[in-house]
């Protein structure tokens, strides 16, 4: 059974590895997702070469393999059921459940997750829009247009949130950009680095680094 650590390391390359394109995970990257020194992340993507979870080739990054890919999909499985199951039945907000579901994923078996599933339905994504790996460890491609370079004019639903910071959420929460909110996109100036969004009749203006967290799908302007 893999240790708390190696999950939490498997994890957070997947994490990255997706939002990249698939592209190498940089130490200097995991060190940032996982709040801890290069030097300690250098030292487990060793071990997870050695168990064979991941390849990794210094100052180029690493990916996991074909096993690391496997229990970095079990881990977010439990993970985002959990979030929607505390989030669904427990009545707690997208702000609160991700470091709920943080402490309890390594505690739970992958029996009483799938009890959760079902419960549940058997869920397409968690209350931050990211899809839940199936029991068979397949995932469902999700969109993947940020806000950042939606059209303007034409409708838009927010689907996905990538940042789940608490306070990242609390904000999009005061500008009523929750999860399902529609809107459109009134301007894009990207030389200010800022967009502008009509949500039910209110104009917020973002920076684009939060605009490219979100993630929507667009229709045509009617």
């Amino acid at each position: 059974m893999a240790s708390l650590t190696i999950e939490n390391y498997v994890k957070a390359i997947y994490q990255t590895c997706v939002r990249q394109a698939n592209e190498p995970a940089a130490t200097g990257q995991l060190a940032s997702a996982l709040r801890v020194s290069p030097g300690s992340v250098t030292s487990m993507l060793k071990t997870l070469g050695e168990s064979g979870l991941a390849e990794y080739t210094p100052y180029e990054g690493v990916r996991l393999t074909r096993s690391g890919n496997k229990l970095a999909l079990r881990v977010l499985r439990r993970h985002r059921l959990i979030e929607l199951f505390l989030a669904q039945t427990l009545d707690l907000s997208w702000d609160e459940v991700h470091e709920e579901a943080e402490n309890m994923e390594h505690a739970v078996s992958d029996r009483l997750i799938d009890r959760i599933d079902e419960f549940l339905g058997k869920p397409a994504t968690d209350p931050h829009g990211d899809p839940i790996p199936r029991a068979d460890g397949t995932i469902e491609a999700m969109p993947s247009l940020s806000l950042a370079d939606a059209s303007v004019g034409n409708p838009f639903e927010l689907v996905r949130v990538l940042d789940q910071a608490p306070e990242f959420l609390r904000y999009l929460s005061e500008t009523g950009l929750s999860l399902g909110a529609q809107g459109a996109v009134a301007a894009n100036r990207t030389e200010a680095g800022i967009v502008t969004v009509n949500v039910a009749g209110e104009e917020t203006t973002l920076s684009r680094e939060v605009a490219e967290k979100l993630l929507v799908t667009q229709t045509a302007e009617l």
